[in-house]
């Protein structure tokens, strides 16, 4: 309808300019001696309009030639331009498809568009580690540390690169330089436990633990086992004195405290620095909290002096934890024990030999044939005494056959 309207307004201005001309008797004299031109003036007109046309041709032609060197560069870098955007696609697609060789040559390609160069670096980088050329991943990460508006996303790649390759005392100095930024989000703290992981900062593990926790950004069964892992190692260090083990414990929370291996350590800590009541404490509210084997063979092993009101109050714990649990293998054997320690011998040779009778594994066998032995030697009752050593070391030559590559370790 535009395009009908246009032309009908065209011929409409062309009879109206006949119509008009038909009219119009003035005539043009270009006089230049000896030369005399007669024009209509209607024919001049229309010179005069070719000439303005020409003359705008003219200098349309000289604008556009003048134009043609910045057109052309202009063409040049959009070409580049989406070269280099075609190049930065292939990069990702390769290094998502696990093409690693493509992708860096793709991102070198792309590093050619100068707004493309940081991003291909980044890219780059993630394809040098993946085929294990850390010295070609360090330089491409080099090309960008000044680029400012890339840096978060640099020291990000340098810290998840880092971790995967297990050099942690870098990765640290990562994440320092991230922290200084005021960059802290979840996954910058799960790298950061990672690492910290990796370098054996347990304490540093525990408090990236809690504050993961705190934004559930954890697993929870994850959690446990790296907080069990951090104070097992704490609590091991042979090197810490009984009040560095006491200022340590002192800040353990109290969920943490009650799981079956962190007590189990803190007992082991407490017993092997000659504070033994504190060891019991620690095993019996834990006990109180979780039933777990490992706790009541830690309490065998911090048994109170003979004789003391101490050794009486543990002999007191298990047997009711006997009536609550009565088919408890290791508990009978703790019983047993300590009955044996008290020199209760009729006690201690009931829960032993229910203890031996309920035993599933070789090692409570072997360390109930053990204590019966000490018992009926302390009776002078020597055949007996004899049988249960020989059953002891029948025990464990058998665990020995069924665990060769354990017992030789």
């Amino acid at each position: 309808m535009r395009l009908l309207l246009r032309l009908l307004l065209l011929f409409a201005m062309a009879v109206g300019l006949a119509v008009a001309s038909r009219f119009n008797p003035g005539n043009v004299v270009l006089f230049y001696p000896p030369y005399r031109i007669d024009l209509s003036l209607n024919f001049f007109l229309l010179l005069l309009a070719l000439l303005f046309w020409l003359c705008f041709l003219l200098l349309d032609a000289l604008s556009i030639t003048q134009k043609m060197p910045s057109r052309v560069a202009a063409y040049r870098r959009e070409k580049r331009a989406r070269e280099g955007h075609q190049a930065l696609r292939d990069s990702l697609k390769a290094l998502f498809e696990g093409r690693f060789g493509h992708a860096e040559k793709a991102a070198i390609r792309a590093g050619d568009s100068p707004e493309n160069a940081g991003l291909a670096a980044l890219i780059g980088a993630r394809a040098a580690h993946r085929m294990q050329q850390t010295a070609r991943r360090d330089e491409w990460l080099h090309r960008i540390v000044e680029d400012t508006g890339l840096r978060t996303a640099r020291l990000m790649t340098m810290l998840e690169l880092l971790v995967d390759e297990h050099k942690p005392e870098r990765a640290l100095e990562a994440v320092s330089e991230l922290n200084a930024s005021g960059t802290r989000h979840i996954h910058v703290l799960r790298l950061a436990l990672k690492a910290s992981h990796q370098a054996r900062d347990w304490p540093e593990v525990l408090r990236l633990v809690r504050t993961l926790d705190k934004n559930n950004a954890l697993h929870p069964v994850a959690s446990r086992r790296l907080r069990e892992l951090a104070y097992d190692n704490l609590l091991s260090d042979r090197s810490n004195d009984a009040e560095s083990i006491r200022r340590m414990w002192a800040v353990v929370p109290a969920s943490d405290r009650t799981a079956p291996l962190v007590a189990v350590r803190a007992a082991e800590a407490f017993g092997s620095r000659g504070l033994a009541d504190e060891a019991r404490s620690i095993i019996e509210r834990a006990l109180a909290v979780e039933w777990d084997e490992r706790l009541i063979k830690a309490y065998r092993d911090v048994a109170a002096v003979e004789s003391t009101a101490t050794l009486l109050a543990q002999i007191e714990h298990c047997e009711a934890w006997v009536l609550q649990r009565p088919t408890d293998p290791d508990l009978a054997l703790t019983l047993g024990t300590l009955c044996l320690k008290q020199k209760l011998w009729g006690k201690a040779q009931r829960h032993l030999e229910q203890a031996l009778s309920n035993a599933s594994e070789t090692e409570t066998t072997r360390t109930s044939h053990l204590k019966l032995a000490q018992l009926h030697e302390s009776l002078n009752h020597a055949e007996q005494a004899a049988a249960h050593y020989r059953q002891c070391a029948l025990s464990g030559l058998l665990d020995q056959t069924r665990h060769p590559v354990a017992s030789t370790s």
